[in-house]
């Protein structure tokens, strides 16, 4: 049995490839609303793909959460920060 939870169609999760790879996923969504989640170091390369997005396909940022959440067991328990963006596309 698979432990991996589903991710909807609009949600863009940040991890190690450069923003231009982010920024590119993003305008070829169909998707009006685009939701892109990063934690930790993610968080940088998901600002500079969300602002590379705005840009190039003339979106506006509808709601920015930030929050913190804890990674790990008692011993090596920790906190990693987290952002939640909102993108509307506009036409």
């Amino acid at each position: 049995m698979s432990m991996q939870s589903s991710v909807p169609s609009n949600v863009i999760l940040i991890g190690k490839k450069p923003p231009m790879a982010y920024a590119t996923a993003m305008i070829v969504m169909p998707e009006k609303e685009i939701v892109v989640k990063a934690r930790g170091r993610a968080i940088s390369t998901a600002v500079s793909a969300v602002e590379i997005f705005r840009r190039l396909a003339k979106a506006s940022v509808k709601d920015i959460k930030i929050g913190s959440e804890q990674i790990g067991q008692e011993p090596t328990k920790r906190m990693v920060s987290t952002i939640e963006i909102v993108l509307v596309k506009e036409t």
